[in-house]
């Protein structure tokens, strides 16, 4: 990556980390005569394959699963602030709370917003809530907004990171 690529992709994340609204979709790493809107699309449909494989894992209650969508080095940092490091750690600390903590629910998405940094680099911003099973309608008190950063690594995308907070108004 040139010089001003990187400077390029700093000052994206600045953007995005400081609440930004700069879109940015680069044309890095595409198949030779992919358009920049065919990659965007491969790289969006990857994510939520991602989504969906992590949904899956939380309905199976299945650690090992919820954790291999996240790179080896990945970190989680859960609702309650728990920090979960490696894919490891999440797969274990994961399996623990499925075990001991999570009842029988689905996660119910409702609201996912998706910004390219860069061709390998995007923040996602998802609120989501569980549903017990047997029901239709989000749990009270399980509202939750959650923020992955998603990258993409020898041709693959996986989350580093994934940091959840409980939507707790303010009265």
């Amino acid at each position: 990556m040139r010089t001003i690529s990187k400077i390029g992709a700093v000052a994206a994340v600045a953007v995005a980390l400081l609440g930004g609204v700069a879109t940015v979709a680069v044309a890095e790493g595409g198949a030779a005569g992919t358009t920049a809107a065919q990659r965007e699309k491969e790289a969006r449909d990857a994510l939520e394959r991602l989504r969906e494989r992590q949904f899956e894992a939380w309905d199976e209650k299945d650690g090992a699963a919820f954790a291999s969508t996240f790179a080896k080095d990945g970190d989680m940092v859960t609702f309650n602030g728990d920090h979960l490091a490696t894919r490891a750690g999440i797969a274990s600390g994961m399996q623990y709370y499925f075990d001991n903590f999570i009842e029988d629910t689905t996660i119910e998405l409702l609201d996912e917003k998706v910004r390219f940094v860069d061709g390998k680099l995007a923040i996602v911003v998802r609120t989501t809530c569980l549903v017990r099973d047997g029901e239709s309608e989000c749990r009270d008190g399980s509202d939750s907004v959650n923020t992955n950063v998603m990258a993409k690594r020898h041709g693959v995308w996986e989350q580093q990171s994934f940091q959840n907070t409980r939507i707790d108004p303010i009265e």
